[in-house]
């Protein structure tokens, strides 16, 4: 498979709620079965910057450096050789630029949706504080405060669960599912010291998403990220 899109992932916040798996099984791709941690079924929502962006390996102008806030929940599949493959499914992605939607949403199948859209990342004191802000009538936003020093992620833990999905799988219909790779190196993670979250779940994702207003997030981590390769997809067979 060739390189479809390259780019940073930098300065992942990862807010994950707890849930029962029958609130995304209308949602799960065919060919996959959702991915648990301890028995524990995960959402996600996800804010970071996409940096150095290229297309095929040409940068595009105006659309090399953007935010995007997504939600996503975990998935595996395995090929027909026996190989397990662990991915992500997307609920939606938000990004503040029109042309990587229609993109995005044209080839891979994906849920892009175009917002306004702000950050910021401020170091002081030895912390690292991080926001990422949609605007949907109002703003909403997602920031974190953070050890400025990261760390590797342990073996076999909650972090490595949630950022080790190497997989995109995106269903386009009841029987036909996109499955593309993505490649990056293991990340490191910022121990968070406080958290804030305001958004309207059912507002910006959809009524079947409203209750996680009301739930507190079961965990908060904030990675560093990396270069990662977005790979040509196919479909499963």
């Amino acid at each position: 498979m060739s390189t479809f899109l390259s780019a940073e992932w930098r300065k992942l916040i990862l807010i994950n709620y707890a849930i029962e798996e029958k609130h995304l099984l209308p949602y799960l791709p065919a060919g996959t079965q959702l991915d648990t941690y301890n028995g524990i079924c995960y959402v996600s929502l996800v804010g970071f910057m996409f940096v150095n962006t290229k297309l095929k390996g040409i940068p595009v102008p105006f659309h090399q450096n953007f935010e995007e806030v997504n939600l996503r929940f975990y998935v595996k599949h395995r090929t027909k050789n026996g190989a397990e493959r662990r991915g992500v499914v997307f609920i939606k992605e938000i990004v503040p630029k029109m042309m990587i939607s229609f993109v995005a949403n044209t080839l891979y199948g994906e849920h892009y949706e175009t917002m306004d859209m702000d950050h910021s990342w401020l170091e002081r004191d030895g912390l690292l504080e991080v926001e990422y802000k949609i605007e949907k009538d109002q703003w909403y936003s997602m920031k974190v405060i953070a050890d400025l020093a990261s760390e590797e992620i342990p073996v076999s833990c909650e972090a490595e669960f949630i950022t080790e999905h190497y997989w995109g799988y995106t269903k386009l219909s009841d029987t036909e599912t996109s499955e593309y790779e993505v490649w990056h190196p293991r990340w490191k993670v910022h121990t968070v010291k406080s958290y804030s979250c305001d958004f309207d779940f059912g507002k910006v994702y959809g009524s079947d998403f409203s209750f996680i207003n009301e739930l507190k997030p079961f965990s908060v981590m904030l990675a560093e990220g990396s270069e990662i390769k977005v790979m040509e997809g196919g479909k499963l067979s």
